[in-house]
């Protein structure tokens, strides 16, 4: 057991993976022999796949394999520049420095028709010639020959961030990088929107799979071994890589406990424990390493992995596990999130924000900011907030929202239109639906953003989603989830933590001191040990898989069930959540 005094590293993994149902390769000798025994002459990919580390080495392969290897840009035949920000401008939300809206274009019309018409002929004409072997490669790629076996090389959205933030990556169409946040604004609005909706398309025709994080090195994978793990992976159980990013109120409580982290890093703020937009999945075999986006999973998966839930999200995958540290930190932003109908209209999502705060641990003085106190004005608030962030002067946000002690193992309600925060000193799991972009802030504790810069609000935002009915004791009697227990037997309890109406996941805990089985009943379950040291998952199709204490993993609807075992000393306790049957 884990006491709110814990100070010991304890084993977390932070490069979880999953057995490969078949082989992977480093070779590109192997790599080559199979483009040619293939007739591959696609190569498509991610944006921000460094080409230039990638094809010196296939040309070097070919020419040792007796081919004559033409290599020909996709760039080459994209509309200029100008006409593509033509395209993709409406979905850019114009000065919001945070905000866009999803596009809907296709990755066709980022091209010159006449110009792919030209690599056509090209392909058509070297096809003819003995000895000369030519290859597209690029995003988009796959559009010159619209039919044929093609390989994909894919890049994980954190190490694209890492790229951007070098300098060493840029959105797709353009030359040069204006600032860093409107970079990443038109990757999650627009490239990642465009090019995960390309990559569903030709899944089906990717033969060879790639993935270019390491410049030193290119590990693959056929496409019937992806077919044959992600099918494996539907049917028993996957644990996404983590990733860790630091923030102006960040804490220092994953920096001492978990192992493996970066140390030299000022302080954590967030854990993506299963953020999926923007989280890998690793496949090991043989020593070999390779990551896939989650949306893989998905796109071939949906039906097994989401269960009843699939008919709702399609391949959208509904909830989030991530972690928020603010031990020795600082207090978060105070903030609410939008409507479904106004994060439909204004930024394209087809769910909203709604989120819970799990507290996995906390110091003695910890807080949770929820709900409006019982006298709230609006317009006194707007007043206040507008005036703190003219004149730079703190403002008492007390006067305006509830403050609650924070309770380790209680879950915190935070449906759209809430005001809230957490206070300094707690680790939150927050528990809610994936999008995870849309916070509005309304007070920031008047202090500047990582750079030095003062932190973007968003009072015309905010205002136009807060929920003012949520005061008072209406925020006791319904955003403090209420626990109610059942004995399931003589070492097992099951609590429900009752969500808000408004919430479509539900949220259980489980506390065992030997094992519990557990069925899906044609939902897939998200999990974390919360507390306890680890416990080991074995799944109806016989697969197993340990997993310690903040490890968040999933067990898949058609896993059908599934026994968890506590390997610890104390009493383990597994938060588990998943979609309303009500709201499929």
């Amino acid at each position: 057991m884990y006491s709110n005094t814990q100070t010991k590293p304890f084993q977390y993994e932070i490069a979880p993976t999953f057995p490969v149902q078949g082989n992977l390769s480093n070779s590109y000798q192997d790599l080559v022999a199979h483009l040619i025994t293939h007739n591959i002459h696609s190569i498509d990919g991610f944006v921000g796949v460094n080409w230039d580390t990638i094809i010196p080495n296939l040309e070097q392969e070919f020419e040792k394999q007796g081919a004559a290897a033409r290599f020909i840009a996709m760039d080459a035949a994209l509309k200029s520049e100008s006409a593509i920000q033509d395209i993709v401008s409406p979905y850019l939300g114009g000065n919001d420095p945070l905000f866009g809206k999803k596009a809907g274009i296709q990755l066709m019309e980022y091209f010159d028709t006449k110009k792919l018409t030209d690599f056509q002929t090209i392909l058509a004409n070297s096809n003819s010639k003995q000895g000369e072997y030519t290859i597209f490669y690029g995003p988009g790629a796959s559009l010159v020959d619209t039919s044929s076996q093609l390989m994909f090389i894919d890049l994980p959205k954190n190490v694209l961030i890492q790229r951007m933030r070098a300098g060493e990556a840029l959105n797709l169409g353009c030359s040069t990088q204006t600032n860093q946040k409107e970079t990443y604004k038109r990757y999650y609005f627009v490239d990642w929107e465009i090019l995960n909706r390309h990559k569903r398309s030709i899944l089906s025709r990717v033969e060879i799979l790639a993935d270019q994080q390491s410049s030193h090195n290119l590990p693959w994978i056929t496409g019937k071994d992806l077919q044959d793990t992600l099918q494996a992976m539907a049917q028993n159980y996957f644990r996404v890589r983590p990733t860790f990013e630091p923030g102006v109120w960040g804490g220092q409580w994953m920096k001492e406990h978990l192992t493996g982290i970066d140390q030299d890093v000022k302080n954590y703020a967030w854990s993506f424990e299963m953020i999926v937009p923007e989280n890998g999945i690793l496949l090991e075999a043989d020593g070999h390493i390779l990551e896939i986006s989650f949306d893989q999973l998905m796109f071939q998966e949906s039906a097994n992995v989401l269960g009843h839930a699939q008919q709702r999200f399609d391949v959208e995958f509904p909830i989030r596990f991530n972690f928020l540290d603010t031990f020795d930190g600082g207090n978060l932003s105070i903030q609410c999130h939008p409507s479904p109908a106004y994060a439909k209209a204004e930024f394209g999502e087809n769910f909203t924000q709604d989120e819970s705060y799990y507290i996995v641990d906390r110091k003695e003085d910890a807080q949770v900011y929820l709900g409006f106190q019982q006298t709230i004005d609006a317009d006194k608030f707007r007043s206040a907030l507008e005036e703190s962030f003219h004149s730079g002067i703190a403002m008492d946000i007390e006067q305006y929202v509830q403050k609650f002690e924070s309770k380790k193992h209680q879950l915190y309600l935070i449906p759209h239109g809430t005001v809230h925060s957490s206070g300094v000193n707690n680790l939150v799991l927050e528990i809610s639906a994936t999008p995870y972009n849309y916070t509005f802030k309304m007070y920031d504790w008047v202090r500047p953003d990582l750079d030095g810069k003062p932190r973007p609000l968003n009072i015309d935002r905010a205002f136009a989603n807060l929920n003012f009915s949520r005061k008072g004791d209406v925020v006791k009697n319904t955003l403090l989830s209420q626990p109610s227990e059942k004995v399931l037997d003589a070492q097992t309890t099951r609590i429900h933590l009752p969500t808000h109406e408004d919430h479509f996941y539900d949220v259980f805990r489980y506390e065992f001191d030997q094992d519990v089985s557990i069925e899906t009943q044609g939902q897939c379950h998200i999990m974390m040990l919360v507390e306890g040291e680890a416990i080991e998952l074995k799944t109806a199709n016989g697969m197993k898989r340990v997993f310690h204490y903040a490890e968040t993993f999933a067990v898949p609807a058609a896993a059908g069930s599934y026994t968890l075992r506590n390997l610890g000393n104390g009493k383990a306790k597994v938060i588990q959540s998943f979609v309303k049957e009500s709201k499929c």
